[in-house]
């Protein structure tokens, strides 16, 4: 396995400072946003589809510093119910995933998106229960008319790229379980797979060592991202596992996300890697910083020191006691 971290946290600084930086920690990957949510500070998308010259020289300064680039990432909405913000998504997805594609990187990081909840709707709707029955019927025509086909054209574009999708589960978007993942996936193709944050899990209830088992068993996790979550037992009474609250209403919130070690214990951590192995992914940890307690640098300078003490990076050899 190799360390890497998204470097959207870094987004005040230069491209090529960012590198020196990372190198420094002693990470061997880079995830790089593209676009959407995360924004493109650390890349000009279209500059570098349109000069082969810029290109080379941008992989060239990742590979100097002896890194990789582990995942190019556009997190957005290509599911949007206003047909000018979807289409943008959409255009940016499709060009993320010819950036990768030319640069030979592996797994391009997105959202699966939330539709409305009729074509003629403007807003996003997530249901999350099935009564009343108007949610069922909400939910039926999102997969059936908008999630499904969009994610097939989608599916078959990256496979033809030899790219994978890595879909962040998170809540929000029709795709933010091992379920809703494994349902899209067998509905599309194989290259529609997870980028596994165990963050969204924790505060959904899931255990992400049980994520990782149902995901990586069905070959479904194509990258893997290192936050925590800690969850307050008496704010969780007040507002439940869905509150609403603002992420800096840090006090009051039901949840909130740490930077890891400060949700969740290093065996529990500990475990999570082990299952990654065991499942067979020995790809990048990459880590992201959204802890509001702590600066970004000590946040990310923390995790790093947390997870090189239990990253597994050698491969299994022999059983020589077998």
């Amino acid at each position: 396995m190799k360390l890497g971290v998204f470097s959207v946290l870094f987004s005040q600084k230069p491209f090529e400072e960012t590198l020196d930086y990372l190198a420094a920690k002693g990470l061997g990957a880079i995830e790089i946003g593209t676009g959407g949510y995360p924004g493109n500070a650390h890349c000009d998308l279209d500059g570098l589809l349109a000069d082969n010259s810029k290109l080379k020289a941008y992989k060239q300064a990742v590979e100097s510093r002896g890194l990789i680039i582990s995942a190019l990432s556009c997190h957005a909405n290509p599911l949007h119910p206003q047909k000018h913000l979807a289409n943008a998504d959409d255009e940016v997805i499709r060009k993320t995933i010819e950036l990768a594609n030319r640069l030979e990187v592996p797994v391009v990081n997105t959202f699966s998106g939330c539709p409305g909840d009729h074509e003629d709707a403007k807003y996003p709707n997530w249901p999350v229960a099935p009564w009343p029955n108007d949610y069922q019927d909400i939910m039926k025509w999102q997969w059936e008319a908008k999630v499904i086909p969009y994610w097939s054209e989608i599916g078959a574009l990256a496979t033809t790229s030899g790219v994978k999708i890595g879909l962040e589960l998170h809540g929000g978007f029709s795709v933010h379980s091992p379920g809703t993942m494994l349902r899209l996936r067998e509905a599309t193709c194989d290259a529609i797979g997870a980028n596994l944050d165990p963050s969204h899990m924790w505060w959904q209830g899931i255990d992400p060592v049980q994520a990782v088992q149902i995901l990586g068993r069905a070959g479904a996790i194509h990258h893997f991202h290192a936050k925590d979550t800690s969850i307050d037992p008496i704010n969780v009474n007040r507002h439940g596992i869905t509150d609403m609250q603002s992420y800096t209403m840090m006090l009051d919130r039901a949840w909130q996300f740490r930077t890891v070690g400060y949700g969740h214990d290093m065996k529990v951590w500990a475990d999570i890697i082990s299952a990654l192995r065991l499942v067979g992914y020995d790809y990048v940890v990459s880590i992201e910083h959204e802890d509001g307690l702590m600066s970004v640098d000590e946040g990310f300078t923390k995790a790093v020191q947390n997870l090189q003490q239990i990253i597994i990076n050698e491969p299994v050899g022999d059983m020589w006691w077998v």
